[in-house]
């Protein structure tokens, strides 16, 4: 405790002839865009269904779930700042040959499943809107996301995300403001761990949902590749310290998000009996029940949860690929265009492959359980390591911590994969 409060202490004495928090803004966006990540198409299932199953109950997953993610995203940024390494380049430089392409084309199967779901979620959108078929939906989304990420460079990636994740906030506000939501319930139910009969599948669903390997390794690329001087010990402290504060702001942006979806869902579909584990059917129920200016917004939020997903999936995705070849994310390059190319037009494949988009949100849920243990512990082998990290290797406590954390991932992953083969 004391050690935080000097934290917060030293970052207000920053900076002196600047307001904090301006200075602070200054290195907002990195979390942003990983923030997306886990208010994908994928966890609007997962908590749409959450919700309308056990009302406000499953509150304290959004909250269990996100903490764990503050501590492996912190993680992985700090990889990146201290070594100028994303997590696929570490990998391949301080890990075998063969071992390390074994973990990252098994990560490059992981972004090819995460942009199918986040691609469904967007051609989903479209069809709620504009009655587009899916599969029409999926190309005309593809087409759009890789002219944005073919043509585009980090900072105006992170601007153009960080507008649609506040636009998606907005939604979820008008949303809530249209139901009448239980406050009091609610926010015992964030802190209050109960697990209803029969709760565990949706559980574990929503966990896995937002803790994924494509944004620790994403978090890692965009946090180093502002090539900051790392040199310099005192540049190196004090990226270390606003990183941390752009993970925690930005992952609280995404816990309020995530529980905004249940909080509707709890109020507009439990309350009135109706079990939801659509998201085309959530759409159309949410007309006679809030009303169609509703189901209205819930469509466009989705359709900027879904592209800005699949973009920042792109992304991760060419940087994996790029890493295999020891090099780091850079559009121009071949490396780079093939591992984005490879993740979404892959998912696309598998669009087409699978008529019910139910089995393909499952089938990307399988994959993601089988390689998001394999990411964790890649992680905190790199940095726990004083060869990797120096003096900026993980502590005893800080690699207990992350290692209680991987085997609890693991354990749930390999639950929820036997209870979908199942």
């Amino acid at each position: 405790m004391k050690r935080f409060i000097k934290f917060i202490g030293d970052f207000f004495k920053e900076d002196r002839n600047v307001v904090p928090f301006v200075n602070f803004l200054k290195y907002v966006g990195p979390g942003i865009l990983v923030t997306v990540g886990f208010i994908d198409p994928g966890n609007w299932a997962t908590n749409v269904s959450a919700g309308s199953i056990y009302g406000y109950k499953l509150l304290w997953v959004i909250t269990l779930s996100t903490i764990m993610l503050i501590i492996l995203q912190h993680n992985a940024a700090h990889l990146g700042i201290v070594t100028g390494y994303c997590l696929s380049e570490a990998t391949s430089i301080y890990i075998g040959n063969r071992l390390s392409k074994l973990i990252l084309l098994s990560a490059v199967a992981a972004s090819v499943s995460t942009s199918t779901a986040e691609l469904l979620g967007t051609a989903i959108a479209l069809k709620m809107l504009f009655n587009i078929p899916v599969k029409i939906g999926a190309v005309l989304a593809l087409l759009v996301i890789s002219l944005v990420l073919y043509t585009n460079s980090y900072k105006r990636l992170e601007k153009i995300i960080i507008g649609f994740v506040s636009l998606i906030g907005l939604s979820f506000l008008f949303e809530i403001y249209m139901v009448k939501i239980d406050w009091k319930t609610a926010a015992v139910s964030w802190v209050n761990p109960s697990i209803p009969h029969n709760a565990m599948v949706v559980i574990m669903s929503v966990l896995g949902a937002v803790v994924m390997p494509h944004n620790l390794f994403l978090h890692s690329e965009i946090i180093q590749s502002r090539q900051w001087n790392l040199k310099d010990e005192s540049v190196v402290k004090k990226q270390l310290k606003f990183e941390f504060l752009d993970t925690l702001f930005s992952m609280l942006i995404g816990w309020a998000i995530n529980s905004a979806m249940v909080l509707l869902s709890a109020a507009a579909f439990y309350t009135k009996g109706v079990a939801v584990d659509m998201l085309e059917q959530a759409g159309e129920l949410l007309k006679p029940i809030v009303g169609g200016k509703a189901s209205l917004v819930f469509a466009i939020a989705l359709l900027f949860s879904g592209f800005s997903s699949t973009v920042t999936s792109g992304i991760a995705g060419g940087s994996i690929y790029a890493g295999i070849f020891k090099e780091p994310y850079n559009i121009k390059d071949k490396h780079t265009i093939t591992g984005i190319f490879i993740s979404l037009f892959a998912a696309l494949v598998v669009v087409f492959l699978f008529k019910d988009s139910f089995k393909v949100l499952i089938f990307s849920q399988m994959i993601l359980s089988i390689q998001l243990p394999i990411t964790v512990f890649t992680q905190i082998y790199l940095t726990s390591s004083k060869k990797v990290m120096g003096d900026y290797a993980n502590s005893k406590a800080s690699k207990a911590v992350l290692i209680i954390l991987a085997v609890i991932i693991t354990a749930l992953n390999v639950k929820l994969l036997i209870d979908t083969l199942i």
